[in-house]
């Protein structure tokens, strides 16, 4: 993520406000059929995960193909529970696998009243998973080049996405 403000920021976000679910949601479909018909790629059930921006895109994901994907985890994703028509809340109750949801205490994109809220719904639609908020990070902890980046934090996330997809991928 660019610095807020910045050009490149502001250019970011005009491309993520202009790219919305439903269209990244048929590419994706168009991909899965295509790795079906590939000979050397292993059948069964495939996993997803996303950070940010593409956070929402992995829960999407997760309902729209839910007997393809069994395991789906976002990551500080941004605008998880919003008024748009394909807000990821929305479809919770249609996923079939499993989620895991990773927030960051300081996220102005994924406020805690917003977390609250989204857990609240995710029990509510009996989806198997969960929602874990990482205490004292920010936004971006995960990579390296980030300025808050936070080693036990990043270490925490790849634990939880490995042992995610070992349960649900084999």
């Amino acid at each position: 993520m660019q610095e807020e403000g910045s050009a490149e920021h502001k250019r970011m976000r005009a491309v993520r406000t202009k790219m919305t679910i439903p269209p990244a949601m048929d590419d994706l479909g168009a991909m899965l059929a295509f790795v079906e018909q590939q000979h050397e790629v292993k059948r069964g059930a495939v996993g997803c995960h996303g950070y940010c921006m593409s956070g929402p895109y992995a829960l999407a994901a997760a309902a729209r193909y839910p007997e393809q994907i069994a395991a789906a985890a976002s990551f500080y994703g941004t605008w998880l529970v919003s008024e748009a028509e394909e807000s990821p809340h929305l479809s919770l109750g249609k996923v079939k696998g499993e989620l895991y949801i990773a927030c960051a205490e300081h996220d102005n994109l994924a406020p805690l009243p917003m977390v609250e809220e989204l857990r609240t719904l995710f029990g509510r639609a009996g989806t198997a998973g969960e929602i874990e908020l990482y205490p004292g990070v920010h936004h971006g902890f995960a990579f390296p080049q980030r300025w808050c980046y936070d080693k036990p934090a990043a270490e925490r996330h790849w634990e939880r996405l490995i042992a995610l997809y070992r349960r649900r991928l084999g």
